[in-house]
Protein backbone atom coordinates (compact mmCIF):
# COMPACT_ATOMS: atom_id res chain seq x y z
CA UNK A 1 0.00 0.00 0.00
CA UNK A 2 0.96 3.42 -0.72
CA UNK A 3 0.42 5.74 2.52
CA UNK A 4 -2.99 7.44 4.19
CA UNK A 5 -2.69 11.12 5.18
CA UNK A 6 -4.37 12.54 8.31
CA UNK A 7 -4.16 16.13 8.76
CA UNK A 8 -2.03 17.12 11.65
CA UNK A 9 -1.78 20.33 13.34
CA UNK A 10 1.90 21.84 12.00
CA UNK A 11 2.57 18.46 9.09
CA UNK A 12 -0.05 16.08 7.74
CA UNK A 13 0.86 12.99 9.45
CA UNK A 14 1.66 9.83 6.80
CA UNK A 15 0.44 6.45 7.58
CA UNK A 16 1.19 3.08 6.01
CA UNK A 17 -1.50 1.44 7.84
CA UNK A 18 -4.83 1.63 8.43
CA UNK A 19 -5.40 4.69 10.81
CA UNK A 20 -8.38 3.09 12.04
CA UNK A 21 -6.41 0.13 13.63
CA UNK A 22 -4.12 2.22 15.48
CA UNK A 23 -5.03 2.37 19.47
CA UNK A 24 -6.76 5.47 20.02
CA UNK A 25 -3.42 6.64 22.81
CA UNK A 26 -1.10 5.89 20.16
CA UNK A 27 -3.17 8.01 17.62
CA UNK A 28 -3.13 10.94 19.83
CA UNK A 29 0.54 10.60 20.92
CA UNK A 30 0.63 10.98 16.80
CA UNK A 31 -1.50 14.07 16.99
CA UNK A 32 0.68 15.62 19.78
CA UNK A 33 3.98 15.09 17.90
CA UNK A 34 2.43 16.82 14.92
CA UNK A 35 2.00 19.61 17.08
CA UNK A 36 5.78 20.55 17.67
CA UNK A 37 6.55 23.52 16.37
CA UNK A 38 10.10 22.29 15.38
CA UNK A 39 8.52 19.35 12.80
CA UNK A 40 8.98 19.29 8.99
CA UNK A 41 7.14 15.79 8.91
CA UNK A 42 5.84 12.64 10.38
CA UNK A 43 5.28 9.01 9.04
CA UNK A 44 3.95 6.78 10.86
CA UNK A 45 5.28 2.92 10.00
CA UNK A 46 2.85 -0.44 10.07
CA UNK A 47 3.93 -1.55 13.35
CA UNK A 48 2.91 1.62 15.09
CA UNK A 49 1.82 0.91 18.58
CA UNK A 50 1.91 3.13 22.04
CA UNK A 51 4.94 4.61 23.37
CA UNK A 52 7.01 6.79 25.87
CA UNK A 53 6.33 10.38 24.21
CA UNK A 54 5.74 8.86 20.68
CA UNK A 55 4.81 6.22 19.42
CA UNK A 56 6.90 2.99 18.48
CA UNK A 57 7.10 2.97 14.77
CA UNK A 58 7.38 6.86 13.70
CA UNK A 59 9.83 8.69 11.82
CA UNK A 60 9.73 12.66 12.78
CA UNK A 61 11.88 14.79 10.98
CA UNK A 62 12.64 18.18 12.77
CA UNK A 63 14.65 21.28 11.45
CA UNK A 64 17.12 22.81 14.69
CA UNK A 65 15.61 20.02 17.43
CA UNK A 66 15.60 16.77 18.94
CA UNK A 67 13.11 14.96 21.02
CA UNK A 68 15.25 12.51 23.32
CA UNK A 69 11.91 10.59 24.07
CA UNK A 70 11.40 9.94 20.20
CA UNK A 71 14.31 7.44 19.73
CA UNK A 72 13.61 5.57 22.65
CA UNK A 73 15.21 4.91 25.87
CA UNK A 74 17.26 1.52 24.08
CA UNK A 75 19.58 4.53 21.99
CA UNK A 76 20.70 2.38 19.25
CA UNK A 77 18.29 -0.99 19.28
CA UNK A 78 18.79 -2.56 16.16
CA UNK A 79 19.42 -5.83 14.51
CA UNK A 80 22.63 -7.69 12.43
CA UNK A 81 22.15 -10.81 10.83
CA UNK A 82 24.68 -13.16 8.37
CA UNK A 83 23.91 -15.98 5.81
CA UNK A 84 26.52 -18.95 5.88
CA UNK A 85 27.67 -21.52 4.04
CA UNK A 86 25.57 -24.11 6.12
CA UNK A 87 22.24 -25.82 5.33
CA UNK A 88 19.22 -27.63 6.59
CA UNK A 89 21.56 -30.31 5.55
CA UNK A 90 23.95 -29.56 8.27
CA UNK A 91 22.02 -29.22 11.28
CA UNK A 92 21.76 -32.25 13.77
CA UNK A 93 18.29 -33.47 15.06
CA UNK A 94 18.16 -31.67 18.12
CA UNK A 95 19.52 -28.29 18.57
CA UNK A 96 19.45 -28.13 22.18
CA UNK A 97 23.14 -28.29 22.41
CA UNK A 98 23.49 -25.59 20.15
CA UNK A 99 21.21 -23.40 22.35
CA UNK A 100 23.10 -24.10 25.26
CA UNK A 101 26.28 -23.09 23.50
CA UNK A 102 25.01 -19.48 22.71
CA UNK A 103 24.02 -19.20 25.92
CA UNK A 104 26.96 -20.30 27.64
CA UNK A 105 29.30 -17.57 25.26
CA UNK A 106 26.55 -14.75 25.32
CA UNK A 107 25.19 -13.41 28.68
CA UNK A 108 21.69 -13.13 28.39
CA UNK A 109 18.79 -10.97 30.31
CA UNK A 110 20.86 -8.74 33.28
CA UNK A 111 23.87 -11.05 33.09
CA UNK A 112 27.35 -9.81 31.64
CA UNK A 113 31.04 -11.57 30.49
CA UNK A 114 32.72 -12.30 34.09
CA UNK A 115 36.10 -9.65 32.57
CA UNK A 116 35.68 -7.27 29.31
CA UNK A 117 35.68 -9.31 26.03
CA UNK A 118 38.74 -7.81 24.23
CA UNK A 119 37.88 -7.79 20.68
CA UNK A 120 41.36 -8.30 19.74
CA UNK A 121 40.77 -11.64 20.60
CA UNK A 122 37.85 -12.42 18.23
CA UNK A 123 38.13 -13.84 14.57
CA UNK A 124 38.97 -11.48 12.28
CA UNK A 125 37.29 -8.26 14.53
CA UNK A 126 37.86 -4.78 12.92
CA UNK A 127 39.25 -3.02 16.08
CA UNK A 128 40.21 0.29 14.52
CA UNK A 129 38.67 3.00 16.64
CA UNK A 130 37.84 0.95 20.11
CA UNK A 131 40.39 2.93 22.01
CA UNK A 132 39.06 6.23 20.81
CA UNK A 133 35.58 5.05 21.37
CA UNK A 134 36.20 4.51 25.22
CA UNK A 135 38.06 7.44 25.24
CA UNK A 136 34.75 9.52 24.83
CA UNK A 137 33.04 7.91 27.83
CA UNK A 138 35.22 10.19 29.50
CA UNK A 139 32.71 13.53 27.62
CA UNK A 140 29.32 10.99 28.99
CA UNK A 141 26.91 13.25 31.85
CA UNK A 142 28.28 13.09 35.10
CA UNK A 143 25.44 11.23 36.30
CA UNK A 144 26.28 8.22 34.43
CA UNK A 145 29.75 7.90 34.39
CA UNK A 146 30.04 5.58 37.45
CA UNK A 147 28.21 3.11 35.47
CA UNK A 148 31.44 2.76 33.07
CA UNK A 149 32.20 -0.86 34.92
CA UNK A 150 29.22 -2.56 33.89
CA UNK A 151 29.12 -0.85 30.69
CA UNK A 152 32.47 -2.50 29.82
CA UNK A 153 30.93 -5.90 31.09
CA UNK A 154 27.96 -5.71 29.48
CA UNK A 155 29.51 -5.38 26.40
CA UNK A 156 29.05 -8.17 24.15
CA UNK A 157 25.79 -9.72 26.04
CA UNK A 158 21.86 -9.90 24.86
CA UNK A 159 19.51 -7.86 27.44
CA UNK A 160 15.85 -8.86 27.98
CA UNK A 161 12.71 -7.59 26.94
CA UNK A 162 12.39 -8.63 22.98
CA UNK A 163 16.13 -9.09 22.58
CA UNK A 164 17.02 -12.68 20.84
CA UNK A 165 19.55 -14.44 18.82
CA UNK A 166 18.07 -16.79 16.14
CA UNK A 167 19.69 -19.23 14.55
CA UNK A 168 17.17 -19.17 10.85
CA UNK A 169 16.53 -21.08 7.62
CA UNK A 170 15.28 -18.97 4.47
CA UNK A 171 13.38 -20.54 2.27
CA UNK A 172 16.15 -21.99 -0.03
CA UNK A 173 17.84 -23.73 2.83
CA UNK A 174 20.80 -21.86 3.97
CA UNK A 175 21.52 -20.84 7.39
CA UNK A 176 21.25 -17.38 8.92
CA UNK A 177 22.59 -15.97 11.95
CA UNK A 178 20.85 -13.28 13.23
CA UNK A 179 20.42 -11.09 17.08
CA UNK A 180 18.27 -8.29 18.20
CA UNK A 181 19.98 -5.71 20.78
CA UNK A 182 20.81 -2.24 22.05
CA UNK A 183 23.05 -0.03 24.11
CA UNK A 184 22.11 -2.20 27.02
CA UNK A 185 22.22 -0.42 30.57
CA UNK A 186 24.10 2.27 30.08
CA UNK A 187 21.85 3.39 26.73
CA UNK A 188 18.73 3.32 29.10
CA UNK A 189 20.55 5.81 32.02
CA UNK A 190 21.84 8.29 28.89
CA UNK A 191 17.66 8.45 27.66
CA UNK A 192 16.23 8.50 31.16
CA UNK A 193 19.10 11.36 32.20
CA UNK A 194 18.16 13.53 29.05
CA UNK A 195 14.66 13.34 29.03
CA UNK A 196 14.55 14.72 32.57
CA UNK A 197 17.39 17.36 31.66
CA UNK A 198 14.73 18.33 28.51
CA UNK A 199 11.88 18.64 30.30
CA UNK A 200 13.54 21.26 32.94
CA UNK A 201 14.02 23.73 29.83
CA UNK A 202 11.66 27.21 29.55
CA UNK A 203 10.85 26.01 25.65
CA UNK A 204 9.18 22.87 26.71
CA UNK A 205 6.85 24.36 29.46
CA UNK A 206 3.83 24.52 27.28
CA UNK A 207 4.15 21.71 25.48
CA UNK A 208 1.11 19.47 25.23
CA UNK A 209 2.79 16.59 26.38
CA UNK A 210 5.91 17.27 28.68
CA UNK A 211 7.75 13.67 27.17
CA UNK A 212 7.71 15.41 24.06
CA UNK A 213 10.64 18.00 25.45
CA UNK A 214 12.84 18.84 22.53
CA UNK A 215 16.70 19.85 23.06
CA UNK A 216 17.51 22.98 20.73
CA UNK A 217 20.22 23.16 18.54
CA UNK A 218 23.34 25.48 19.35
CA UNK A 219 23.26 25.07 22.87
CA UNK A 220 24.96 23.50 25.63
CA UNK A 221 22.34 20.91 26.56
CA UNK A 222 22.04 19.91 23.06
CA UNK A 223 25.65 19.52 22.42
CA UNK A 224 25.67 17.29 25.37
CA UNK A 225 22.82 15.28 24.41
CA UNK A 226 24.25 14.57 20.91
CA UNK A 227 27.87 13.57 22.25
CA UNK A 228 25.57 10.84 24.80
CA UNK A 229 23.17 9.85 21.97
CA UNK A 230 25.59 9.11 18.91
CA UNK A 231 28.02 7.39 21.84
CA UNK A 232 25.46 5.01 23.15
CA UNK A 233 24.52 4.60 19.20
CA UNK A 234 28.19 3.43 18.41
CA UNK A 235 28.35 0.88 22.20
CA UNK A 236 24.76 -0.80 20.47
CA UNK A 237 26.69 -0.82 17.50
CA UNK A 238 29.90 -2.33 19.03
CA UNK A 239 27.49 -4.49 21.17
CA UNK A 240 25.63 -6.32 17.91
CA UNK A 241 28.96 -7.14 16.30
CA UNK A 242 30.67 -8.34 19.22
CA UNK A 243 27.77 -10.70 19.74
CA UNK A 244 27.97 -11.61 16.27
CA UNK A 245 31.68 -12.83 16.60
CA UNK A 246 30.89 -14.78 19.55
CA UNK A 247 27.90 -16.55 17.82
CA UNK A 248 29.98 -16.99 15.08
CA UNK A 249 32.63 -18.66 16.86
CA UNK A 250 30.18 -21.07 18.67
CA UNK A 251 28.94 -21.95 15.32
CA UNK A 252 32.46 -22.37 13.83
CA UNK A 253 33.27 -25.32 16.98
CA UNK A 254 29.46 -26.72 16.35
CA UNK A 255 30.07 -26.97 12.78
CA UNK A 256 33.79 -27.52 12.83
CA UNK A 257 33.69 -30.60 9.96
CA UNK A 258 31.07 -28.06 7.23
CA UNK A 259 33.99 -25.49 7.71
CA UNK A 260 31.30 -22.66 7.97
CA UNK A 261 31.91 -19.36 6.01
CA UNK A 262 30.02 -16.01 6.49
CA UNK A 263 28.83 -13.33 4.51
CA UNK A 264 29.29 -9.74 5.42
CA UNK A 265 26.94 -8.73 8.60
CA UNK A 266 23.17 -7.01 8.08
CA UNK A 267 23.44 -4.08 10.66
CA UNK A 268 20.77 -1.44 11.38
CA UNK A 269 19.80 1.06 14.28
CA UNK A 270 16.03 0.93 14.75
CA UNK A 271 15.86 3.62 17.91
CA UNK A 272 18.36 6.33 16.53
CA UNK A 273 18.97 9.78 14.83
CA UNK A 274 20.44 10.62 12.39
CA UNK A 275 21.50 14.05 10.47
CA UNK A 276 19.61 13.60 6.88
CA UNK A 277 19.03 16.39 3.83
CA UNK A 278 15.44 16.34 2.50
CA UNK A 279 13.31 19.20 0.58
CA UNK A 280 17.33 21.35 0.91
CA UNK A 281 16.58 21.39 4.29
CA UNK A 282 18.94 20.11 7.10
CA UNK A 283 17.11 17.62 9.27
CA UNK A 284 17.42 15.63 12.37
CA UNK A 285 15.68 12.35 11.66
CA UNK A 286 14.43 10.34 14.43
CA UNK A 287 13.28 6.38 14.11
CA UNK A 288 12.14 5.08 16.98
CA UNK A 289 10.92 1.33 15.99
CA UNK A 290 11.48 2.38 12.29
CA UNK A 291 15.11 1.29 10.09
CA UNK A 292 16.69 3.89 7.21
CA UNK A 293 15.50 2.12 3.51
CA UNK A 294 17.17 4.31 1.64
CA UNK A 295 17.67 2.96 -2.14
CA UNK A 296 19.85 0.05 -2.09
CA UNK A 297 19.67 -0.23 2.25
CA UNK A 298 19.92 -3.62 3.44
CA UNK A 299 17.58 -4.25 6.68
CA UNK A 300 16.07 -6.48 8.88
CA UNK A 301 12.09 -6.84 9.81
CA UNK A 302 12.13 -9.44 12.77
CA UNK A 303 8.53 -10.95 13.36
CA UNK A 304 7.84 -12.56 16.70
CA UNK A 305 9.91 -15.98 18.48
CA UNK A 306 7.83 -18.22 16.47
CA UNK A 307 7.10 -16.63 13.12
CA UNK A 308 10.34 -15.79 10.96
CA UNK A 309 11.82 -12.57 9.66
CA UNK A 310 12.62 -10.96 6.60
CA UNK A 311 15.97 -9.18 5.02
CA UNK A 312 14.82 -6.19 2.92
CA UNK A 313 16.04 -3.98 1.01
CA UNK A 314 14.90 -0.02 0.76
CA UNK A 315 13.62 1.67 -2.43
CA UNK A 316 14.14 4.77 -1.02
CA UNK A 317 11.17 6.43 -0.72
CA UNK A 318 11.44 10.09 0.85
CA UNK A 319 7.47 10.32 1.78
CA UNK A 320 8.46 8.13 4.49
CA UNK A 321 11.95 9.94 4.85
CA UNK A 322 13.45 6.86 3.40
CA UNK A 323 12.49 4.81 6.37
CA UNK A 324 10.05 0.64 6.90
CA UNK A 325 8.87 -0.48 9.59
CA UNK A 326 11.33 -2.50 12.57
CA UNK A 327 9.37 -5.45 13.10
CA UNK A 328 6.03 -6.98 13.28
CA UNK A 329 5.05 -4.88 16.70
CA UNK A 330 3.12 -5.68 19.19
CA UNK A 331 -1.05 -5.82 19.44
CA UNK A 332 -1.45 -5.84 23.07
CA UNK A 333 0.87 -5.13 26.35
CA UNK A 334 3.22 -7.43 28.29
CA UNK A 335 0.76 -7.80 30.96
CA UNK A 336 -1.99 -8.56 28.69
CA UNK A 337 -0.51 -10.96 27.08
CA UNK A 338 0.81 -12.47 30.48
CA UNK A 339 -2.97 -12.59 31.09
CA UNK A 340 -4.44 -13.97 28.23
CA UNK A 341 -1.94 -17.12 26.96
CA UNK A 342 -0.61 -19.66 29.03
CA UNK A 343 2.86 -21.89 28.68
CA UNK A 344 0.60 -23.87 26.71
CA UNK A 345 0.26 -21.43 24.38
CA UNK A 346 3.41 -20.39 23.75
CA UNK A 347 4.79 -24.40 23.51
CA UNK A 348 1.83 -24.40 20.42
CA UNK A 349 2.72 -21.30 19.07
CA UNK A 350 6.47 -21.88 19.20
CA UNK A 351 6.44 -25.57 17.69
CA UNK A 352 9.23 -26.46 15.92
CA UNK A 353 11.49 -23.96 17.61
CA UNK A 354 14.63 -24.44 20.21
CA UNK A 355 13.66 -21.92 22.75
CA UNK A 356 12.40 -21.73 26.51
CA UNK A 357 9.12 -22.23 26.64
CA UNK A 358 8.54 -20.54 30.40
CA UNK A 359 6.20 -18.67 32.08
CA UNK A 360 9.33 -15.83 31.88
CA UNK A 361 8.28 -15.09 28.13
CA UNK A 362 5.24 -15.67 27.81
CA UNK A 363 4.76 -11.82 27.47
CA UNK A 364 6.70 -12.65 23.98
CA UNK A 365 4.36 -15.43 22.75
CA UNK A 366 3.98 -14.38 18.80
CA UNK A 367 0.11 -14.18 19.37
CA UNK A 368 0.95 -10.71 21.01
CA UNK A 369 2.72 -9.75 18.22
CA UNK A 370 1.26 -8.37 14.62
CA UNK A 371 1.16 -10.94 11.77
CA UNK A 372 4.51 -10.30 10.15
CA UNK A 373 3.51 -10.96 6.65
CA UNK A 374 1.01 -8.00 6.98
CA UNK A 375 3.19 -5.86 7.84
CA UNK A 376 5.75 -6.20 5.13
CA UNK A 377 2.85 -6.24 2.68
CA UNK A 378 2.04 -2.83 4.16
CA UNK A 379 5.39 -1.38 2.98
CA UNK A 380 5.75 -2.32 -0.71
CA UNK A 381 6.36 0.96 -1.67
CA UNK A 382 9.49 0.93 0.93
CA UNK A 383 11.16 -2.28 0.77
CA UNK A 384 11.54 -5.16 -1.23
CA UNK A 385 11.79 -8.66 -0.20
CA UNK A 386 15.22 -10.27 -0.56
CA UNK A 387 15.02 -12.91 2.33
CA UNK A 388 12.12 -14.81 4.55
CA UNK A 389 13.66 -16.78 7.50
CA UNK A 390 12.11 -18.93 10.02
CA UNK A 391 14.21 -19.16 13.62
CA UNK A 392 14.90 -23.26 14.46
CA UNK A 393 16.78 -22.31 17.48
CA UNK A 394 15.87 -18.79 19.48
CA UNK A 395 17.87 -17.47 22.62
CA UNK A 396 15.76 -14.74 24.30
CA UNK A 397 17.04 -12.95 27.67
Amino acid sequence: MSYVEVPGAQVPIRMWTDPATVEGVAMQQLRNVATLPWIKGLAVMPDVHYGKGATVGSVIAMAGAVCPAAVGVDIGCGMSAVKTSLTADDLPGDLSRLRSRIEQAIPVGRGMHDDPVDPGRLHAFPTAGWDDFWSRFGGVAEAVKFRQERAVKQMGSLGSGNHFIEFCLDDDGSVWLMLHSGSRNIGKELAEHHIGQARKLPHNQDLIDRDLAVFIADTPQMAAYRHDLFWAQEYAKYNRAIMMALFQDVVRKEFRKARPVFEPVISCHHNYVAEERYEHMDLLVTRKGAIRAGSGDYGIIPGSMGTGSYIVRGLGNEASFNSASHGAGRKMSRNAAKKRFSTRDLEEQTRGVECRKDSGVVDEIPGAYKPIEKVIDQQRDLVEVVARLKQVVCVKG
